[in-house]
């Protein structure tokens, strides 16, 4: 295993009723005027909402909100955000929401305490942060990104039209307050998209070197059938608290740092379908789902021993009469299959691009992972975008 540096900061409260039983003791560590962010609005129709604001006024606190948090947070609603929140003094910025809610308010957290231009200066490009950033706690709703236990937050400019993001140990929540039992009313387009943001992740990891015998990777494997196996029972039964709860782990345990102690990493796909996102707005786990089956087809031959490694210890392929490389191909296939069975898009006309859409620009605007099995060119991208309509 390659050399790390392990930190995670975030203290995680785990379970059903977490949240009654631990958020009024949690804010008493900050000033009275804490602002609850959230998205849109659905956490007010399914009452985390009237829960959370009522242990907030039984603790005494003064609430400010950041409400109407999008999909693909922007860097304009942050700047918002971190308005308000020194305008008002806040102690404690408390999200509510699932990966772009959190995202925003760490985000916000450093803008709020930044006297110069936080997107150039931490987003745009790699900073320093040698200040502390308003701190934050998060309230789970939504499993997927796993941002609850990291200092990722993913950023969209729209006047650039960039869509990037950064990990800042500084930026790690606080708390985390995952109750297995809010994710029962997200709709199952977002479960299922959130549940492979948590398989992309996995995958962006393990298919990186080293490819030596490594924790990391055995874990990875664990995980990404754990992903598998709870998604189709989440599918048939939306209110399985144990499909549930390893989904909601699932996504810490992708995201928190831990499986990628040691590995390069990949994440060439995240780059590309952030560009995606950034032309277009289209959802993140959905334009993963189209983009990983065409991109791995590209790379596998440069890693071809993990994925004949993916194939059978992830997907149980039969090896008897395959070659290694058919072995490979037949890993892939059965990822596309289970993309098209569990209900999301597999090409990006689904996602509402057509020809009209200039790929060409898209592409040329994406990022190069240094950690790719094979170094993309922007050519290349251009030309899984083509193969992806």
């Amino acid at each position: 295993m390659n050399n790390f540096i392990f930190e995670n900061a975030t203290k995680v409260f785990f379970g059903a009723g977490c949240v009654k039983e631990y958020l009024r003791c949690l804010t008493k560590h900050y000033t009275d005027t804490v602002m609850l962010a959230y998205g849109g609005g659905s956490v007010k129709e399914n009452g985390v909402y009237d829960e959370v604001t009522d242990i907030l006024a039984q603790a005494g606190k003064r609430i400010i909100e950041l409400a109407d948090i999008m999909p693909n947070p922007t860097y304009a609603k942050v700047l918002e955000g971190a308005k308000l929140a020194k305008e008002n003094n806040v102690g404690l910025i408390l999200g509510i929401g699932g990966g772009s809610v959190m995202d925003c308010c760490k985000a916000v957290s450093v803008a709020a305490r930044y006297d110069g231009d936080a997107w150039t200066d931490f987003w745009l490009r790699p900073g320093i942060m040698d200040f502390e950033p308003l701190p934050v706690g998060v309230v789970v709703t939504a499993a997927g990104t796993g941002s609850e236990c990291n200092g990722g937050a993913v950023i969209t400019n729209e006047e650039s039209k960039v869509k990037t993001g950064r990990d800042y140990p500084k930026c790690n929540p606080k708390f985390a307050l995952l109750d297995p039992t809010y994710t029962y009313s997200v709709p199952k387009f977002q479960m299922v998209s959130g549940g492979f943001d948590t398989l992309s992740y996995i995958m962006e990891i393990y298919f990186s070197e080293p490819d030596e015998d490594n924790v990391s990777d055995d874990i990875a494997e664990a995980l990404m059938k754990n992903v598998i196996r709870n998604l189709w029972v989440a599918i048939a039964d939306p209110q399985d608290y144990n499909a549930r709860s390893n989904l909601m782990w699932d996504a810490v345990m992708a995201e928190n740092r831990i499986i990628k102690l040691g590995k390069c990493t990949d994440f060439q796909c995240h780059q590309m379908e952030h560009q995606l996102g950034a032309y277009t707005d289209c959802n993140h786990g959905a334009g993963l789902a189209v983009l990983h089956p065409v991109y791995y087809r590209h790379i596998y031959m440069d890693g071809l021993n993990k994925f004949r490694r993916f194939a059978v210890n992830v997907w149980g392929v039969d090896t008897d009469g395959k070659s290694d490389q058919e072995i490979a191909l037949a890993g892939i296939e059965m990822l596309e299959n289970f993309i098209l069975e569990i209900g999301l898009p597999v090409t990006l006309k689904e996602l509402g691009v057509d020809e009209q859409t200039d790929l060409k620009e898209i592409a040329d605007s994406c990022v190069i992972s240094s950690g790719s099995y094979k170094e993309m060119s922007h050519e290349e991208i251009l030309e899984i975008f083509k193969e992806c309509l």
